[in-house]
Parts: C-alpha cells; structure tokens; sequence
C-alpha cells in the first residue's frame, strides 16, 4: 500500500458549492457546503454539573487527564444546505489535519 511521509502536511480543498441530491425537494440541487462548529457549553446543564461535582475534594480526576492524545488529526463534519428549500444535511465526518473551502 502507498504510504504518505509524515512530515509534510497535507490539505484539502473543497468547493463551497457542488450538485448533490435533496431528500426534501426530491432532486438533484446546488448545496451549500460548511463546517460543523460545537456549539457554546452550558455550565448549567446536567452532565457539566454532574461532571463538576465528581471533580471536586480530594480524589483528583473523575476522568485522567491526557498527557498525550492519540489522535493527531480532528474529524471535519461537513453541512450541507440546500439552496431551494434550505434543508441541512449532515456528512459523516473525514479525518484531515488541514481543510479548506474554496470558492469555484
């Protein structure tokens, strides 16, 4: 199997409009391509308390801290919106260390 060295890194681009089928509008559309972005964290909400409380005293962490993570890469979820009827649609997410989305 072709193999990449793994010095040098590696981008990819996409554009931020290509045709692609819309299950809502049953026909092949121009969708708007974006980047998934997490939205804010709520301190208040259930799991944060939860995980809040487990951490405090003496005991140290509810989960150990990671002193090296054994991804190097993130997953890029992608968004697609269809520019007739406005439905989203989301793509599984691809493993790259660069992406970028440019206009054609």
């Amino acid at each position: 199997m072709f193999k990449l060295p793994p010095t040098r890194i590696y981008t990819v681009n996409l554009p931020k409009e290509k045709r692609a089928y819309c299950p809502k509008c049953k026909s092949h559309q121009t969708m708007k391509i974006s980047i998934y972005k997490a939205g804010k964290r709520r301190g208040t909400a259930r799991g944060e308390r939860r995980h809040a409380e487990r951490k405090r005293g003496y005991g140290g962490q509810k989960f150990p801290k990671l002193a090296k993570p054994a991804k190097t890469t993130k997953k890029v979820t992608l968004i697609e919106t269809c520019t007739v009827c406005k439905k989203k649609m989301m793509n599984k997410g691809i493993r790259i260390r660069k992406f970028e989305l440019i206009a054609v």
